[in-house]
């Protein structure tokens, strides 16, 4: 009963992000052809400072697949759309002050229970999020004669994975602190959204950002598996859902 109260609060938002997902790794695999054809062009630009840095950076990993499927996939698109749809999935539910969550309250279960039953599920659900859209990029990939390993997209896929659940995690934990879904949603996209301004100012750390943990661009350039970095993300999801548990077992609704 719990299990499927859960799934009935985030269902729409979980399928929505599916699809989204979905649409937007099929997009960076059909794509490719036509980014191919640009890149004739790419070597009569002279554009120089910072901006020209980063288009023939850009124009250099389009040149092969993988670079492509890495910089415009997983280090932009899936990433985004990702950490968006992890804030999304961890607010509202058994928080807000809606009839539902007061019903759900009211249901013979602990609050440990119930909380952690919304956690596992929300949790569950990004993991499919992280999981069936980075699968799709080598299940598609041989309909435009080219090949992507399957253990590659697996390990983008948990880099999606960990650090998503980060994100998943602080707007849990903000979610016990407020009353209403607004807040805890527009605060996580807040620090989403500095995070990534960040990278992109101190761009020489951005391998060690969150948002770097979650492209892979360690695994992608040096083939090693960032296993500190989705260590500390773990940490940092299971600190962030303790305190958001002792903070539910106290908070009177």
């Amino acid at each position: 009963m719990l299990w499927y109260k859960a799934w009935l609060e985030t269902r729409w938002r979980f399928l929505i992000g599916l699809a989204v997902l979905m649409c937007s790794a099929a997009g960076v695999v059909f794509t490719y052809p036509s980014v191919l054809k640009l890149m004739a062009l790419v070597p009569s630009l002279d554009v120089g400072g910072e901006i020209g840095r980063r288009i023939r950076e850009a124009a250099e990993l389009a040149r092969e697949y993988r670079g492509y499927v890495w910089s415009q996939g997983f280090g932009k698109n899936l990433a985004q759309m990702t950490t968006l749809f992890a804030v999304l999935l961890g607010t509202g539910g058994l928080f807000s002050q809606s009839g539902a969550a007061v019903f759900t309250l009211s249901m013979p279960a602990s609050r440990n229970r119930l909380f952690g039953v919304r956690a596992a599920a929300g949790l569950g659900e990004l993991l499919v999020l992280a999981v069936v859209p980075s699968l799709l990029i080598p299940m598609l990939s041989p309909a435009i004669g080219e090949t992507y390993g399957v253990g590659t997209a697996l390990v983008h896929s948990a880099c999606l994975f960990v650090a998503g659940a980060a994100f998943f995690s602080l707007a849990f934990l903000l979610s016990t602190v407020f009353s209403d879904v607004w807040r805890p949603l527009l605060i996580a996209l807040g620090i989403a959204i500095v995070l990534a301004l960040g990278e992109q100012v101190f761009r020489e750390m951005s391998r060690y950002s969150m948002f770097g943990l979650m492209s892979g661009e360690t695994y992608f350039r040096s083939g090693s598996v960032p296993w500190w970095g989705l260590l500390a993300g773990t940490a940092m999801s299971a600190a962030m859902l303790y305190a958001a548990a002792v903070n539910f077992a106290r908070r009177d609704f």
